[in-house]
């Protein structure tokens, strides 16, 4: 590309990814009195256009499936747009007896349009688990360090639930929950029965009117976005207060490329393509925050690479990329042949479970270090691409009679989904490949990744304690897994429960850690990445509610230091 296209002028601060970490780090700056630009990779947003919520599967062509059923990997039109496992044009890679796979969003407010909206405190045994079990590291900071951010996202953004006092999943500020369905209180006997915590969930949807935005109307599609901003995304929530200062420019179609370092030793612009033009375009800014996700932002960290940075900008510790980790997750369910008969019914309620397991075991010990907790699902909500696949395999038959099948098997499954913690290993981690580039000339990452014996035994014990629910709520358990293969006892590939974190840390020391308990780079003051990429380790919690926890915090700490001129 022979020309550069500089921008006219030198920003306060200049954001990447426009998702859980740039969205709340632009509310927070922008608000705060600073001139913020924001990069995003994908197109802008529109939901009274691009979301599908209130669209019935009859309405779309070949029912949301795509030619062929193609669009069924990525939900088709069952999903909030743009987010795919694999886009055209930009590649990565996987070594050689690796199995890891990178689920990416390019659009405003990326996976925050089609998350879980799981919102979860992360247990302030989970910040300190080395000084508990003598495995992976301390974080620099504490629970309490992020417990008044903690309050202040629940606050803001909305998040249902109930106060427990189950000392693995903390209490927070909640609106008052839906009531569980009558398949979640199923589950809820049963586990009453066998001494099992179930307890109601604590989801970033709102069940009262609340900033403006109308409370949940139990659609029940909260995955394929929502109209009235009811459920939480960065683009819906976020965004439009930053817009509001007149202080927030967002730039879209742009793929950051390199963050360019000055003589003095600080970021002085980021180089990126315009992908309309193809063309390369740099933006001068005073600080630069990164929350592109995890592994997007060590990509962009890692090919950032100068003579004072040979290994990557901010890279002296050589821990870019490293500790790389997924939530550990395996899934099973059961027949309950009686709930046929149950009359027809409409499944009111959130698009996510009102009933869910906290890791519980907590107190005791396991064959296997940390825990996991368990999502529930079943019942009679609206079929979704790929629902009666299951039925197709095992029922032979075709036309009237499948139909029939698959109407009275509607509604008689339940579900559970393990989410549990992995404990960083030297196996698991992402650098650039040597040889592959994407569309735009960006070196792509290669993935390594490897599961210990740990979470091979935690998949074990999810697999006999999904049986023990679904047996002792009179069920039968229909999932058949195998102790070894390429995944034991249903372990999830690297990646598919798309928690992937770590790898760009934290730590007090800069020689084994990158960002200190601020997300800043030890490297680099004016350098932020906010995203989970920051974390230490990967409790059994979703991270997003984290995330956005972090980003607030490094985004206050940034504008005290913007004012004291240390940046």
């Amino acid at each position: 590309m022979a020309q550069v296209v500089r921008s006219p002028k030198t920003y306060d601060v200049c954001i990447v990814g426009s998702g859980a970490a740039g969205g709340t780090a632009a509310k927070i700056l922008a608000e705060g009195g600073l001139n913020v630009i924001m990069l995003e990779a994908g197109p802008p947003l529109n939901p009274a256009k691009d979301f599908k919520e209130h669209v019935w599967p009859y309405d779309l062509p070949h029912r949301g499936a795509g030619v062929g059923g193609r669009q069924s990997a990525d939900f088709g039109e069952f999903l909030a747009p743009n987010g795919s496992w694999d886009i055209e044009g930009e590649p990565y890679t996987v070594a050689t007896g690796s199995r890891f796979r990178w689920f990416r969003s390019r659009i405003v407010g990326g996976r925050t349009n089609h998350w879980g909206r799981i919102a979860l405190r992360f247990a302030p045994v989970d910040f300190k688990s080395r000084s508990t079990d003598g495995m992976g590291d301390d974080w620099p900071i504490t629970y309490e360090d992020v417990a008044p951010y903690y309050d202040k996202i629940e606050s803001y953004i909305g998040v249902f639930g109930t106060k427990e006092g189950v000392s693995s999943a903390p209490d927070g500020i909640f609106m008052t929950p839906p009531k569980p369905r009558c398949t979640e209180l199923i589950v809820k006997k049963a586990c009453d029965k066998l001494n099992i915590t179930c307890i109601p969930a604590r989801l970033a949807i709102i069940t009262q009117a609340h900033n403006d935005r109308p409370p949940c109307h139990y659609c029940g599609q909260c995955g394929r976005g929502c109209v009235s901003a009811s459920n939480f995304s960065s683009s819906q929530v976020m965004l439009p207060v930053a817009e509001k200062t007149g202080r927030f420019t967002l730039i879209t179609g742009a793929m950051a490329r390199e963050l360019v370092i000055g003589k003095d030793g600080k970021v002085e612009a980021i180089s990126y393509i315009d992908k309309a033009t193809r063309t390369e375009r740099k933006i001068n800014a005073k600080a630069f925050v990164i929350g592109a996700s995890a592994c997007e932002s060590a990509r962009l960290l890692l090919n950032s690479k100068s003579a004072m940075f040979p290994d990557g900008i901010a890279n002296s510790s050589g821990v870019i990329g490293r500790y790389l980790t997924d939530s550990v997750g395996s899934s099973g369910g059961g027949s309950f042949p009686f709930l046929s008969k149950m009359p027809a019914h409409n499944h009111d309620g959130v698009g996510g479970m009102h009933m869910y397991v906290p890791w519980w075991k907590f107190d005791r010990k396991n064959d296997f270090l940390r825990g996991y907790h368990i999502e529930l699902w079943g019942g009679r909500d609206m079929p979704g691409v790929g629902e009666f696949g299951g039925v197709c395999d095992r029922v032979e038959g075709y036309g009237a009679g499948l139909k029939q099948t698959c109407r009275s098997v509607y509604g008689t499954y339940l579900g559970f989904g393990g989410r549990g913690e992995m404990i960083p290993n030297i196996n698991s981690y992402c650098e650039i490949d040597p040889n592959t580039v994407d569309q735009w000339g960006i070196p792509v990452l290669r993935f390594h990744w490897q599961w210990s014996d740990n979470e091979v035994k935690m998949a074990r014990d999810m697999q006999q304690t999904f049986r023990e629910i679904v047996e002792a709520a009179g069920g039968t358990y229909d999932e058949k897994t195998t102790p070894d293969g390429p995944n034991p006892y249903g372990i999830q590939d690297g990646g598919v429960i798309i928690h992937e974190l770590g790898v760009v840390r934290m730590g007090n020391n800069p020689k084994t850690s990158a960002l200190n308990g601020f997300c800043q780079a030890h490297d680099v003051k004016n350098l932020f990445v906010t995203d989970a990429a920051s974390f230490v380790s990967n409790p059994d919690k979703n991270p997003t509610l984290t995330i956005m926890a972090l980003s607030w915090r490094a985004s206050e700490y940034l504008l005290d230091e913007a004012k004291k001129g240390n940046l």
